[in-house]
């Protein structure tokens, strides 16, 4: 029990938590809208440990590659996106790909995220040779967000497991949850009308999983939803992993303002994030991973999230350019995110996308280290 208010509901709902019990949308809704910050850590971390009580927080070293900017959805927090006939429209070529990927093996990258625009103009054969092109350097592919897939079914007259089935063939290993914005059709249909409602994400999560092809989940949260929509949101994801299994972690951030059309929305802050992460390792007692979302928060608010739910740093990400046109401008190295995780009380690891903790070079921290101080040689190191 934490009774430190002396509040009968909170008491109830921790008894709950601690007792290894599901809430339900209700009491998840009320200690969002009511609990105190440090209960909600407290209960956050609690489910963390069971799940997690290893003393590892671990992290993959990953490229987000943007392949095209080119979309016809128009979503309005959308800074990223170029029309067809923009000057500043582009699609990547394979050999820019292949420059990408490579520099990323030669960090100890061990995946590829690849995410794009809806562009209508680009053949399947485009993206079997791109998956293909990866398989073939011996990287993970987790590519392709659900509005991606229905998109290229649209573009290509398939259905969703048509589409699904030529990319495994061509080497499509896992999927991102990027685009589920907030599953609320209320919600989806002022920021993304062209994306459709709630179902539209979730039923090419559901086939792929039925094709053995897990997933991440996400939320993008703090513009025009309200806390009850929020809790809807991982009730439908909680709803959908009880029925397949096939998500692998959950990552929530927060909606950045820069150059959209909902640039008059004020940001939430680091406070706001910390209770929804919270809350949602509360409620999503069928997922396991949880990464923290420092490129929305940063570094210090990423290792404060190490107490609020969050087993995983996430990714090194080497190269991001969604988030960071909307106004994202945190960046740290694989040192950084170390030293970090020590700071907070934990010992790093490499993983890959199924969180399996990788064999780590001898000497990788002090490798990482004198590497640091050569490229900035006024900073000073933190001591492993």
């Amino acid at each position: 029990m934490i009774d430190v208010t002396n509040d009968k509901r909170l008491n109830e709902i921790s008894d709950k938590v601690l007792s290894g019990k599901r809430i339900t949308s209700t009491e998840g809704l009320w200690l969002l809208e009511n609990a105190p910050d440090h209960a909600l850590a407290v209960l956050a971390h609690h489910v963390k440990t069971v799940k997690h009580p290893e003393p590892y927080v671990s992290y993959v070293i990953s490229r987000n590659i943007n392949y095209t900017n080119v979309c016809i959805t128009d979503c309005d927090f959308c800074s990223f996106y170029r029309r067809p006939l923009d000057p500043e429209a582009y699609s990547l070529t394979l050999e820019q790909m292949r420059e990408k990927a490579q520099e990323t093996l030669d960090l100890g990258g061990t995946e590829i995220l690849l995410q794009g625009g809806h562009n209508p103009k680009l053949p399947l054969k485009y993206y079997q040779d791109m998956l293909g092109q990866f398989r073939a350097m011996g990287l993970h592919n987790h590519s392709f967000s659900p509005s991606e897939i229905q998109n290229f079914a649209l573009f290509w007259g398939m259905t969703v497991p048509q589409v699904l089935k030529e990319l495994i063939a061509a080497g499509l290993n896992s999927i991102p949850g990027g685009g589920a914005e907030v599953l609320s059709d209320r919600v989806r249909n002022i920021i993304c009308p062209k994306k459709g409602g709630a179902q539209d994400w979730l039923m090419p999560m559901r086939e792929a999983h039925k094709l053995g092809i897990r997933s991440s989940a996400t939320m993008m949260m703090g513009h025009v939803e309200t806390v009850a929509e929020r809790i809807e949101h991982i009730e439908h994801l909680r709803n959908l992993q009880d029925e397949t299994g096939g998500f692998t972690a959950f990552i929530v951030w927060t909606f950045q303002s820069f150059g959209n059309r909902m640039s008059n929305i004020k940001m939430s802050g680091a406070r706001e994030y910390l209770r929804m992460l919270a809350v949602s390792r509360i409620y999503l007692d069928n997922f396991d991973n949880f990464q923290s979302s420092w490129v929305t928060q940063g570094g210090q608010v990423g290792q404060l999230s190490l107490r609020y739910g969050c087993n995983d740093m996430g990714s090194l990400m080497i190269e991001e350019n969604v988030v960071r046109l909307a106004g994202a401008s945190f960046r740290m190295n694989e040192l950084m995110i170390r030293d970090l995780v020590r700071e907070a009380g934990f010992t790093p690891r490499r993983r890959n996308f199924f969180y399996q903790l990788q064999d780590e070079p001898a000497g990788l921290d002090q490798k990482l280290r004198a590497e640091s101080i050569a490229s900035d040689p006024g900073r000073v190191p933190v001591s492993a």
